[in-house]
């Protein structure tokens, strides 16, 4: 590697790679300083000798290595992250890239069907004032009823119709994701100027032609951020999902499993798991949006 080609990679680095690095470690030593406070009354009751022979050094390794602590070390939920990736086949339960696939599954169908319908609602609100009045304030207001006192009446809904395994899931997620693309796109299809659309009318381009033409390409810097969100809100819908059910794999029942036995150390990798999950599909989502928004750019 050149001199200077060293030089642009430092210089990047300090400008994106240390912030987020130095943020990492505050975030580790926080973890750590938490996890000896609050172990140490159990470390005290259940680990550490009655006559009081030990001294700080003791509680520390003591709080550090617990069985069922109350907020698990850093390590040891790395370690049971490894554990479970690489001792376990990847069609056994014990392995969390099992549950991450059903989560995942659920997650991308509830995606794809509030999109659609998020892109729907807002065509309908753009082009009906009637159904702008209409729909659009009953659209927010569906957002105010917690999503743990939908789950459990959907799911008996549409078990009582037949639908099992991913499909009430997904609409749980559906239910999260249609809401930010709707709210964006109602904005994004408006954002084109008077001057714009006066333009179409002068080539008498109907409505569809002007949803097609202009519209749309006025609204993908909106859609895209909206999409983020919503595919982030819809992973959190597929685990909410699949709690009231009792459900055998996901993400969801791993945390419900690990709630039942007091394993908090397979709590703390599943949410880790499933954090690791919304940072992937956020990531897939911005790397198309920026194949889209740049070859849109192009002349």
């Amino acid at each position: 590697m050149t001199e200077p080609v060293f030089k642009a990679v430092m210089a990047r680095f300090r400008l994106q790679g240390l912030p987020v690095t130095v943020l990492l470690l505050a975030l580790l030593l926080a973890w750590y300083g938490g996890a000896w406070v609050l172990n140490a009354p159990g470390a005290i009751e259940r680990v550490l000798p009655e006559a009081g022979a030990w001294g700080w050094q003791d509680l520390l390794s003591a709080t550090m290595a617990m069985q069922r602590p109350v907020l698990p070390a850093p390590h040891q939920v790395a370690l049971d992250l490894w554990s479970s990736l690489l001792d376990w086949p990847l069609d056994s339960p014990r392995n969390l890239l099992f549950h991450v696939a059903v989560t995942a599954e659920s997650t991308l169908w509830g995606f794809v069907m509030g999109t659609l319908l998020g892109l729907f609602l807002s065509v309908c609100i753009v082009h009906s004032r009637t159904l702008d009045r209409a729909l659009l304030p009953w659209i927010v207001a569906s957002q105010t009823v917690p999503v743990l006192a939908i789950a459990p009446i959907v799911l008996v809904i549409l078990g009582s119709l037949g639908f099992a395994g991913v499909a009430p899931k997904a609409v749980i997620a559906m239910y999260l994701c249609f809401f930010p693309v709707t709210v964006a796109m109602v904005q994004g299809l408006r954002s084109p100027q008077r001057i714009e659309t006066e333009m179409l009318h002068t080539y008498a381009a109907s409505r569809w032609q002007a949803l097609w033409l202009l519209r749309l390409p006025a609204a993908l810097p909106f859609l895209f951020p909206a999409l983020r969100v919503g595919i982030a809100a819809g992973l959190v819908g597929a685990m909410v999902a699949e709690l009231p059910t009792g459900a055998q794999a996901g993400l969801g029942a791993r945390l419900l499993t690990g709630s039942y036995y007091g394993n908090t150390v397979q709590i703390w990798s599943a949410l880790v798991m499933s954090a690791l999950l919304g940072l992937a599909l956020t990531s897939v989502v911005a790397f198309v949006e920026r194949l889209v928004l740049r070859h849109r750019h192009q002349p």
